[in-house]
């Protein structure tokens, strides 16, 4: 995928207008947008995460961890499913649209943390550069690298949390057949409903 610095300004904004433009197509027409453009242009595999926030609490979030789709395919069904499959929320109407923030992050491929001793994960994973993925043969969680930010969690703390989000205990990530993987993210996201779009920096 493109490295963080080869992503634009400009390109943040058509993805993260995108996503709300997919939202609003498909709540009001009940239809998937198409954009051949668009489609063109953002025509490579990447994992992505489309978030949505309504009066600084999260209304949905979805995505894709892996590169398993082209970035401009992944996007639009992320966000529709971001607005309308987050099982921890009812679907948001098409009344909600002028409240709700848009924000779209880029996932850089999730790589394993190889580790003799849990302790290391404490050195190997940073907070403001890392997002996680636990698993073990049963289950699985991912928090993006913005979330331990937004809650002022340290390393173990996040690492405690992104167990939980797997539905383990938050202890879970000491055991040695927890599996952990990190990866970066790009993030984009409106300042205000239908506002400027602007590139987080963590």
């Amino acid at each position: 995928m493109k490295e963080s610095k080869e992503f634009s300004d400009f390109d943040g904004g058509e993805l993260v207008k995108m996503a709300r433009k997919s939202v609003t197509e498909f709540l009001r027409n009940n239809s998937k947008i198409n954009n051949a453009a668009f489609d063109s242009k953002f025509d490579f595999s990447s994992g992505v995460f489309v978030t949505l926030n309504k009066q600084n609490s999260l209304r949905g979030c979805i995505g894709y961890p892996l590169p398993i789709k082209k970035l401009s395919e992944g996007l639009i069904d992320a966000a529709i499913s971001a607005a309308t499959h987050d099982t921890r929320f009812s679907p948001v109407t098409a009344d909600e649209l002028d409240k709700i923030t848009f924000e779209v992050t880029v996932l850089t491929p999730p790589v394993e943390i190889k580790v003799e001793q849990p302790s290391e994960y404490l050195i190997e994973i940073k907070v403001g550069r890392d997002g996680l993925i636990v698993e073990n043969p049963y289950t699985s969680g991912l928090l993006l690298p913005q979330v331990p930010i937004e809650y002022d969690w340290n390393v173990e703390e996040f690492l405690g949390y992104t167990c939980e989000k797997a539905g383990l205990e938050k202890n879970a990530w000491k055991d040695i057949t927890t599996k952990i993987s990190k990866f970066e993210g790009i993030i984009f996201k409106e300042e205000t409903p239908k506002g400027k779009v602007v590139r987080e920096q963590l």
